[in-house]
């Protein structure tokens, strides 16, 4: 049985691990966007190679992703969220002390490798392991909080190189995973029930239909190819589709708002319904936004923002709970880890790809994303509650 603990104490885990969580968004996925030119420009490089660097760290994370989703199933999240923390200050210190551009390019790997360990995947499998099928509002809770890592990073990323310089920032940042986000995840239940390995699953009952699982392994890819493709080139985008540069950035600014607001209908409203069925709409969100967007140019900036983030809110905790509920929690770590790596990749790839696009093809590059958002939304549909 998984043990069932107040609601005081879960609230206190949500809490915990969600400010972890921010913490280790913020020192990761969001420095890159206020660190990399002055990183660059100490090294006499083009802002391209630190960008680079950090696309190799997302390629590292997708390689162990996996074997920390099975060490969550087997063992409980607590020590492998805080070796995470261990991890992030030791590649964000590597980036404060490097002498040259291959020590930084090792620094980025080494917290590549605390993103596959540290991030909503390896928080998701342990609230999994603590709550079983019940993590649906633990999972959504924490995607509440660390909806705003970005929202905190980024402005505090850019008062430390501001007032202190970027080496100092990343010193920072490896100091606030170090007393801050470690001590948080040493609040953390010590284990979990074991999780039973999927190859193991065939003795506890039938194994996944391999159908279902391509599908949300592609879903989960083409959802993070866009997510992350608009992160990098949403001004650019709203400015070829005629907004004002003042009106692409206040339109962006929306974005975190409306990620934060669809997390609140989703733990409210929307909890009603099987998950598939948030995904569903959620996945069909930004063709939506695209069709505003083409039809009625920049005047449609900020409803293309919303709808864009909203849906990409409630992807976010679909990626977690939908596995859970279409799979179970036997082998939910491992399993989650698998169907994100294909995701990682792509979304490595990303920002490269739709800038290309971009660059080639001005707002018509929008067909790239909105195109792989309904392929997407149709192989949801083909995968089935059963």
């Amino acid at each position: 049985m998984i043990p069932r603990l107040a609601p005081a104490r879960r609230g206190a885990i949500v809490a915990a691990l969600g400010t972890s969580m921010t913490v280790s968004w913020a020192s990761s996925y969001y420095i890159p966007a206020v660190l990399a030119v002055p990183m660059a420009e100490t090294f006499g490089l083009s802002p391209v190679w630190i960008f680079g660097a950090f696309s190799m760290a997302m390629l590292v994370s997708a390689m162990v992703g996996p074997w920390a989703g099975a060490r969550i199933d087997g063992f409980g999240g607590r020590g492998v969220l805080m070796l995470s923390n261990l991890v992030f200050a030791a590649g964000l210190g590597l980036l404060a002390l490097a002498p040259s551009p291959a020590i930084l390019f090792v620094g980025w790997a080494v917290i590549g490798l605390g993103m596959g360990i540290g991030l909503y995947e390896a928080g998701f499998a342990t609230l999994a392991g603590i709550y079983g099928k019940e993590a649906r509002g633990p999972i959504t809770g924490i995607t509440l909080i660390a909806g705003f890592a970005s929202t905190v990073g980024w402005p505090l990323s850019g008062v430390m190189l501001s007032t202190w310089g970027w080496r100092e920032a990343c010193l920072g940042w490896a100091l606030i995973q170090l007393c801050l986000a470690l001590p948080l995840n040493a609040l953390l239940p010590s284990g979990s029930e074991r999780m039973v390995a999927p190859a193991q699953q065939s003795a506890e009952g039938p194994p996944p239909p391999r159908f279902a699982l391509w599908c949300l392994a592609f879903v989960f890819a083409a959802t993070w190819f866009t997510s992350t493709a608009m992160a990098a080139h949403l001004p650019g985008l709203l400015q070829a589709a005629g907004a004002s540069t003042a009106v692409a950035i206040a339109a962006g600014a929306l974005i975190g708002p409306a990620q934060v607001a669809a997390r609140v209908l989703e733990f409210g409203l929307l909890r009603r319904f099987h998950p598939l069925a948030s995904a569903r709409l959620a996945a069909a969100a930004h063709p939506v936004a695209a069709l505003c967007l083409v039809l009625f140019g920049g005047p449609a900036a900020y409803a293309f923002a919303l709808l864009h983030g909203a849906g990409n809110g409630i992807l976010t905790i679909a990626k977690g709970t939908l596995p859970l509920a279409l799979f179970g929690a036997a082998g939910y770590g491992a399993r989650l880890g698998w169907l994100n790596a294909p995701a990682r990749v792509l979304q490595a790839a990303a920002p490269l790809i739709f800038g290309a696009a971009l660059a080639a093809w001005g707002l018509q590059a929008i067909w790239l994303t909105a195109g792989v958002g309904l392929l997407a939304t149709g192989a949801l549909f083909l995968i089935r509650r059963g």
